[in-house]
């Protein structure tokens, strides 16, 4: 583990208002920063907004105003946003900075001096909207851009080219060496393989725009957008500066990106780098594309999240939470508002934040707001552990979801261990003194471990919490991997007991969302879960139809079941695949979608009921052989198993 770490952002076009897709970005960021900042790292993020090129110049006149009016305006629109949700950045770099500039064209003199740019005449296909160049014959239609999807244009102009084409080798040679520069391998492997194609010379000028920087001894060039903007990642630390800045030792750094910028970020500027004789970044972590009912956002679809909407709906905390949460690294996620409610509700207020009130109250109520004596209970010590371990090993690698599941995981083993041992009947009976001391112990000793692990996932609750549990300083400044979570301080007093993460009502929330998208004119948000919802409209009953006949009932064949195992599902976030004993030759699968509510592994071992002879049905890809019974409580419809108080053998028919 170096002492340094520098985390940036990509720098964002100020051609549009902030969305999701940015602020989930530099919220990965920003807890990416703050858990290395917990772990004991010197650590420098940056960010920024990226103010040239000819889609900017256009969208300013489409406005009718100045350029530099339209980008000062958006770009102050984007620090006002981050801001306001609590991004702890160092640096917020403007492209149109005179130091940003100044950077660029040493960059470009660098290249330059090594013999690596040269000017010709560039003909072809150019996407105004995405920046890039396209192949295609001139005489053929002109081809769709690989992201807007609108029309290119073509292009004859004179330019400057720099060399790609003579670092393919170097390139591949530095993919071997460091197999870990690109991440995850599936984004390694796209890269590899275009570079294995052949690289051509590079366009790096304009002369059909004056939106730009400067090429150095040549105004009648500005840089290629490209070329400009990905240099700010080291002219915002100075490396041109002379002395060198006090920032620059934080070179090389970590690139946080989404897949759609990959081969600039992967090709083009390793390549720059190389040629100017500058390190290579550490590494460039893809991140995946949020979509929304299964589309990628886009306004012409109307299917966009609205970041002002979250904003006076949700906790900060609940949205970063859900998105660290919900997408694994490197793959897409599906944002609806109806999974951030349950998420928040599942996770934060049934989760730590009902440990942490009933684990205070209990102290308050059985112990006088005092800690007692006793040691943590030993098996949920080492689950507690162990899990601390996994999610910083899982944090370290931007593997949030994952770390957050351990963490889960060993809530959902304290939970059960509370109930248990059932500490409201420990204290009534004065024999079980000592055996209360460790329920209370235990629970305390969870939910600081909880509080300090997920502080960088819940910046603002974890601080709430610890002041909660009333220690000094903050949970952040606690390293996880260091923390000695069986050394509870007997005697400490805890603080006020503070809500920290009530629980949301979801139909009151979702008809209000759809009222605000409908009178903005959005696409219709997805329904809260309900029957009414999908459900057709009932037909009038009779009194005869209000029963069932014992031959109707007879139909439903209800067995005892037993969870041998319970997974999660790829990409199906709701969904957990249980292996269950029916007492069959062999165990059945079952798909049910509880995920939100249980932890795979707290259902290992359940004696549940099943339908048996319910008509086999696929989903996600998998067949699910039966359907558990479970009661819908309160007006969230949480799950809850009917299960059984004495042991009774698997198989066995319920009638």
């Amino acid at each position: 583990m170096t002492d340094r770490f520098y985390i940036t952002t990509p720098i964002y076009y100020v051609n549009a208002e902030p969305h999701l897709g940015h602020l989930y970005a530099t919220m990965l960021a920003d807890t990416v920063r703050r858990f290395q900042t917990q772990r004991g790292r010197e650590s420098y993020f940056l960010t920024g907004t990226d103010e040239h090129s000819q889609k900017i110049e256009r969208a300013a006149e489409a406005k009718g105003v100045p350029v530099q009016l339209f980008v000062d305006g958006l770009a102050g629109r984007f620090r006002e946003v981050f801001d306001h949700w609590k991004i702890g950045y160092d640096q917020f770099i403007r492209t149109t900075s005179d130091a940003h500039k100044a950077g660029a064209q040493e960059l470009w003199r660098r290249c330059r001096d090594a013999g690596l740019i040269y000017k010709s005449v560039y003909a072809g296909w150019y996407c105004v909207q995405d920046n890039a160049f396209i192949d295609g014959p001139k005489d053929g239609p002109p081809p769709e851009c690989p992201d807007s999807g609108g029309p290119a244009e073509w292009v004859e102009e004179e330019s400057y080219f720099f060399r790609l084409s003579e670092f393919q080798d170097r390139l591949l040679a530095y993919y071997r060496e460091h197999p870990g520069f690109i991440q995850p391998d599936s984004r390694r492997n796209e890269i590899v393989s275009f570079v294995e194609g052949g690289l051509q010379d590079l366009s790096i000028s304009r002369v059909t725009t004056k939106w730009g920087v400067q090429v150095p001894d040549d105004p009648a060039h500005v840089m290629y957008v490209w070329f400009d903007a990905l240099s700010n990642y080291v002219t915002a630390l100075g490396f041109s500066e002379s002395p060198e800045p006090e920032r620059w030792k934080f070179w090389p750094g970590v690139h946080l990106i989404g897949k759609d910028i990959l081969r600039f970020h992967t090709v083009y500027w390793p390549a720059f780098l190389m040629g100017a004789g500058l390190p290579l970044p550490e590494r460039v972590m893809v991140h995946g594309l949020w979509m929304s009912g299964g589309r990628k956002m886009s306004k012409r679809l109307g299917n966009g999240v609205d970041i002002g909407l979250l904003d006076r709906h949700f906790q900060h905390d609940a949205v970063r939470y859900y998105c660290l949460a919900e997408m694994g690294f490197g793959q897409d996620g599906d944002f609806t508002y109806g999974a951030l409610v349950d998420r928040s509700n599942a996770d934060l207020a049934n989760g730590i934040g009902n440990l942490a009130s009933r684990t205070l109250t209990m102290l308050a109520k059985y112990r006088e707001s005092v800690i007692p004596d006793a040691a943590v209970d030993p098996a949920v010590l080492s689950a507690l552990e162990q899990a601390v371990t996994t999610a910083v090993a899982e944090f370290e690698n931007f593997e949030f979801r994952r770390g957050i599941e351990a963490l889960r995981v060993a809530m959902a083993t304290v939970d059960r261990f509370i109930s248990d041992r059932k500490p409201w009947a420990m204290a009534k009976d004065p024999a079980l003194e000592r055996e209360l001391d460790v329920v209370l112990v235990t629970a305390f000793a969870a939910v600081r471990a909880l509080v300090v692990t997920l502080a960088p996932t819940l910046p603002e609750g974890a601080e709430a919490l610890w002041r909660s549990l009333n220690f000094e300083g903050t949970a952040s400044a606690v390293d996880p991997g260091a923390l000695a979570i069986g050394d509870v301080p007997a005697g400490h007093r805890i603080g006020d007991i503070v809500p920290v993460y009530p629980r949301l009502n979801k139909e009151q929330i979702m008809d209000e969302i759809t009222k605000e998208t409908a009178a903005d004119g959005a696409a219709p948000v997805e329904p809260a879960a309900s029957a009414a919802a999908v459900a057709p409209a009932p037909t009038p009953a009779t009194e005869d139809d209000a029963f069932i006949t014992i031959d109707d009932f007879a139909k439903v064949d209800l067995r005892v079941g037993q969870i041998l195992a319970a997974d999660r599902i790829e990409g199906a976030d709701k969904l957990l695949k249980l292996s269950v004993d029916l007492g069959e030759t062999e165990p059945r699968q079952v798909l049910a979608g509880i995920a939100l509510h249980y932890a795979p592994e707290a259902l290992v071992g359940r004696k549940i009921v099943v339908v048996a002879n319910l008509k086999p049905r696929k989903m996600r890809g998998l067949v699910s052989h039966g359907m558990i019974l479970a009661a819908s409580v309160g007006d969230d419809g949480v799950p809850v198993l009917a299960t059984f108080a004495e042991d009774v053998p698997n198989g066995i028919r319920l009638k």
